[in-house]
């Protein structure tokens, strides 16, 4: 498919932007949390896990484990038993441990708010710095790139990357900084109800007239 001039494709970003406003005008992070720690907990639980089985699993964690330095000096049996059922648990209690133990050696036990703070954190990378960022506190520090974002973004002609850190840099490109956190909410949201990765509901689309549908068959 020939690539599309730069304000044909501005124009059909902004019309996206407002058929997705529109379709999911409540659209959030689906992850439960109550502050900027268990956000962060549950976000690095979300690693190759559905976010229902996380939300399942932190009801109890967050009851148990309230600060980050009840996380540090947790046993560490203990809670890769707590945290057993959303997959590579050890490796996500190491980090989540690692992680607390940093906060609390460094920030007070308190989550800080800086993309570059939050990356030097174990088990924290760029994608779980900005669900942090932009749901925690507000701040649109980059595009949030799962893999429902990372798809959509290809079908939608958005990016021809396929690597996380170059979509994101795509996508910021042609999103207004102010909905960073939003349209990567309003993807998620569209790749979940609608834009399945095998069977894409394409008849019932809401956004299917600005859709090139790249790599559907």
């Amino acid at each position: 498919m020939p690539r599309e001039t730069a304000p044909a494709q501005a124009r059909r970003v902004a019309a996206l932007i407002e058929a997705l406003r529109r379709t999911y005008p409540d659209a959030h992070c689906e992850l439960n949390y109550s502050n900027p720690l268990e956000l962060l907990v549950a976000t690095i639980l979300s690693a190759q896990c559905t976010d229902q089985r996380v939300n399942q699993v932190t009801a109890d964690l967050f009851r148990h484990y309230r600060t980050a330095a009840d996380y540090a000096n947790a046993p560490r049996a203990e809670l890769e038993a707590a945290i057993r059922s959303t997959g590579f648990f050890r490796n996500k209690a190491r980090a989540l441990q690692a992680a607390c133990r940093a906060l609390v050696e460094r920030h007070g036990g308190e989550v800080p708010r800086t993309l570059e703070e939050l990356t030097r954190l174990e088990g924290v990378g760029r994608k779980t710095a900005n669900v942090v960022l932009g749901n925690a506190f507000g701040l649109n520090e980059g595009v949030v790139v799962d893999t429902h974002v990372a798809r959509l973004a290809q079908r939608l002609d958005l990016t021809r990357q396929r690597d996380p850190l170059k979509i994101e840099q795509d996508l910021m490109k042609l999103v207004p900084r102010e909905l960073w956190t939003l349209f990567s909410h309003w993807l998620i949201w569209h790749g979940r109800r609608r834009c399945f990765a095998r069977k894409p509901d394409c008849a019932g689309c809401e956004i299917a007239r600005l859709c090139p549908r790249r790599g559907v068959k």
